[in-house]
Order: structure tokens, then C-alpha cells, then sequence
């Protein structure tokens, strides 16, 4: 099968054995995957990443000698079911998932792993149990977004918000415009949203944030109704 393979610092397209499901686990296609942010940082920066996954606990640093895969953002479709399955979902399904693959010693990550392929390659594992059907409609791109959208909403929860904050977003790519709908679905309001890009600035503002700044200008911005005094 076919990979884009982080190999001597550079990414290269070349061929890689398929893989083949073990227990708990299913085979499936690529259909979309993302290209995080931490991936580029990786592919310039891999050797911090590194360093960083020796100081934490559970984390089996990458071997930049060998080849590695990235890709954690994916939408697949599932092509086989491997033993101790239990077809739950039938090949031909599309799925998200968690970027892990669940084994005897604990969950491990796929993606900055040199043993877990990730969705930059045409075939990948997952473990059966945290698979995710993709709702009937949805557009496998849009899918791919599950990962990054989790996250946002994930800071949400952890912020604990009771109702009487100014919510700051500095940044509004993919994650800070998923904190932006987290926000906008929990009633948290008035949202500031700053990036300094207009295109993203556009974005926040159609997500739902009341004010959007541009951090590179300097703005007098008047109170409105409503606005915290």
C-alpha cells in the first residue's frame, strides 16, 4: 500500500506492507485525513517532540531512524474485522475514531508512532471498540474533523465556564473555532475571538463570536448591550 512516510526528515511517498488486524482490531481505507498543525510542527521540530515524549509518563518517544506515519484526523471505512471482534460494524462502514489503538499494556497513539501507521497512508488499524459510525450524510472530510472538534470541546468542559465569563479565543484555527461552537452550544456568551488572519477572523464571526479582533491593529471597542461593565 501506499503511505506519505516522515523518512530522513522529509515526507516521501512509498510503499508499505498492508497491515493485518489483530485482536479487537479492523482493517480500514483512508478516506480523508487532516493535516494537523502538530504535524507540520513534526515535521520540522520532530527531534523537541522527542525530547518532550521522554519527560512524560506512558509516552514511547519516536525513532527518527525509522519511518513514521502521521495522520490523526481520519475518516475510514472499515475493510475487514480481525479476531476477537464483534462486527458490531460491517465492512463498508465509515468511522472515526480515537487516534489509539487499545492493547493488554494500555492505549497506544497512532500517528507519532513508529509501530502505529496513521491516515496518511491508504490502510490503517483501529481498535474496534472506540470506533465511531459516521452519521448517514456526512461528508468524509467533514468527518475528518471529529478529532479537532473534540478537542475544542473538550477545553470547554475542562474551563468549568459558569455563565458569567468573557470568553477569550486567541487563535482561530481549527481547534479555537471548535472552542467557539463549544462555546456557542453551551450558552456562553458574549464570545472575543482573535486571530490575525481575515480569513479565519471570518470564520469565528460565522461561528458565532460576537466580537472578533485583529490582535496586529489597535481597536477602541465600545461597550454594548449587554457587555460586562
Amino acid at each position: 500500500m501506499r503511505a506519505a512516510i516522515f523518512r530522513n526528515g522529509e515526507i516521501v511517498v512509498d510503499q508499505l506492507p498492508e497491515p493485518a488486524p489483530g485482536a479487537g482490531q479492523v482493517l480500514v481505507k483512508a478516506l480523508a485525513c487532516g493535516i494537523c498543525g502538530s504535524d507540520l510542527h513534526a515535521r520540522k521540530h520532530a527531534h523537541r517532540m522527542v525530547e518532550m515524549s521522554k519527560r512524560l509518563p506512558g509516552r514511547k518517544p519516536m525513532d527518527l531512524t525509522r519511518d513514521i506515519v502521521f495522520g490523526h484526523e481520519f475518516c475510514c471505512e472499515i475493510l475487514d474485522c480481525g479476531p476477537s471482534t464483534t462486527g458490531r460494524l460491517k465492512p463498508g462502514t465509515r468511522v472515526c475514531s480515537m487516534p489509539a489503538l487499545l492493547t493488554p499494556t494500555g492505549p497506544v497513539g497512532i500517528g507519532y508512532s513508529n509501530d502505529n501507521i496513521g491516515g496518511y497512508a491508504e490502510r490503517m488499524l483501529l481498535s474496534e471498540a472506540l470506533l465511531l459510525e459516521v452519521p448517514n450524510g456526512l461528508a468524509s472530510e467533514h468527518a475528518a474533523l471529529t478529532e479537532p472538534l473534540a478537542v475544542g470541546i473538550r477545553a470547554v468542559e475542562k474551563a468549568n465556564a459558569r455563565g458569567d465569563e468573557v470568553p477569550l479565543v486567541i487563535g482561530c484555527g481549527p481547534v479555537g473555532l471548535a472552542v467557539i461552537a463549544a462555546l456557542k452550544l453551551r450558552g456562553l456568551a458574549p464570545i472575543i475571538a482573535a486571530d490575525y488572519s481575515p480569513a479565519r477572523r471570518a470564520l469565528a464571526e460565522k461561528l458565532g463570536a460576537e466580537i472578533v479582533v485583529d490582535p496586529a491593529r489597535r481597536i477602541l471597542m465600545r461597550r454594548g448591550p449587554g457587555m460586562p461593565r
